[in-house]
């Protein structure tokens, strides 16, 4: 059997195999299967699976969160697989680019150390706040329902929050605690004392009811209406009289509001009327700026359109329902309008026609000179060149067509 050399190993005569390293050389092997050289591929295919393995690692730790832990596993098991890897390759480079990682592996658990600290503080912070707005409920909070469902969330911010030290936690739990129980505590004060309360809410009420009841008739419309507003307003900041009598009280307080606003609409679809007369002046006069599309004389259309602008001006108000519809309607045509005037402003701009004049013949200078190229390739059999030109020809041809629409715009 003949032998065989690779800069990083060799084939004895009688088919052992050596790797180099910079130990000197170790024994991997032995080949009696074939030739030297099959030996050596097949142990160059060995170092090149197991240098796969080590540039996806590297490339995993550059791209990836992986855990501190497991990624200094990963290392010292590929240490140990280049250590007494059966193969024939650079060894020793991939034993240094193992070691480097180790020190990335160090930053990253420094990093995930950081990382768990100020996940802590921020947990601290969380909870603080959270144990801060319940002490301020429990102390002030004067709005029972609503405030009782804030406490509730609070709880479950609690539960849903990152843990803080033990220690910390326990105190803050101990204040969170002593808030709700103080809450409740007055909560349940407050609920003992409401039936007083009620009393006066229902006195407030019915003198709110008598207000109401002396404005029914009234024809100040605009006047009246604000101050049924804040009559409501008053209504609903007084809070609540027992059952029995808020719904006697608010059928008073209803049937004297509906009385006003009933009278009120009566006034109001008679001025309906006017608006609808109005709003069909607006639809004939929509119809003729309508009839101006498609612009082809951007001037005759521009004059006609202000003539009816004028007097859609003076048609006046229109009911709100038709409002969106009319005034969009004229909007459009408007646009339209200025569109053909822009259009032709573009098409006249001798700048910009001489800047789109330059770019299509830059872009057709381009091409020939690149057919040029392909053909010279093509002559020489260069594949890279007859690719690289196709590639540009297919590109600047592409633009070819976008720059001389662009040109055909300004004879359109």
């Amino acid at each position: 059997m003949t032998t065989a050399n690779d800069p990083w190993g060799r084939v004895d005569a009688d088919g052992t195999v050596y790797v180099r390293t910079a130990d000197g050389e170790r024994v991997i092997g032995s080949w009696a299967a074939g030739s030297p050289e099959e030996a050596l591929a097949f142990f160059r295919r060995k170092f090149a699976s197991l240098e796969t393995e080590i540039a996806l690692f590297e490339q995993r730790m550059a791209t990836t969160e992986i855990a501190p832990a497991q990624a200094q596993s990963t290392v010292k098991r590929l240490l140990s697989a280049v250590a007494e890897a059966n193969a024939i390759g650079d060894l020793d480079g991939l034993r240094v680019r193992l070691e480097s990682l180790t020190s990335v592996v160090d930053h990253r658990r420094e990093e995930v150390k950081a990382a768990r600290e100020q996940a802590r503080v921020e947990a601290r912070g969380v909870k603080e706040r959270i144990v801060d707005e319940a002490e301020h409920i429990a102390a002030e909070a004067t709005h029972w329902k609503a405030s009782g469902e804030r406490m509730a969330e609070l709880l479950e911010e609690w539960k849903a929050a990152p843990h803080a030290d033990r220690a910390v936690e326990a105190v803050l739990w101990k204040r969170l605690s002593a808030a709700r129980n103080s809450f409740t505590k007055r909560r349940k004060a407050y609920f003992s004392s409401l039936e007083v309360e009620r009393d006066a809410v229902r006195s407030t009420k019915e003198k709110l009811v008598e207000q109401a009841e002396s404005l029914a008739d009234s024809t100040d419309w605009g006047g009246t209406s604000s101050a049924y507003r804040d009559l409501m307003r008053q209504w609903k900041e007084a809070g609540r009289a027992g059952r029995d009598a808020e719904a006697e009280l608010w059928k008073r307080f209803r049937d004297a509001q509906d009385k006003f606003f009933a009278a009120r609409t009566d006034v109001f679809a008679a001025k309906e009327s006017e608006l609808r007369g109005n709003a069909t002046v607006k639809e004939e006069l929509l119809v003729q700026a309508q009839a101006l599309l498609p612009v082809t004389d951007w001037r005759a259309a521009r004059s006609a359109l202000r003539s009816i602008q004028e007097r859609w001006e003076q048609a006046g108000a229109v009911p709100r329902e038709s409002r969106d519809q009319l005034e969009g309607g004229l909007r459009k045509v408007e646009e339209s309008v200025k569109r053909a005037e822009d259009a032709q402003w573009k098409r006249s701009n001798p700048e910009a026609l001489a800047r789109a004049q330059g770019t299509v013949s830059q872009l057709r200078s381009a091409i020939a000179t690149l057919e040029t190229q392909l053909a010279k390739a093509k002559d020489r059999n260069d594949a890279a060149a007859i690719a690289k030109a196709e590639d540009a020809l297919e590109a600047r041809r592409s633009w070819l067509t976008e720059a001389e629409r662009t040109l055909a715009e300004f004879s359109g």
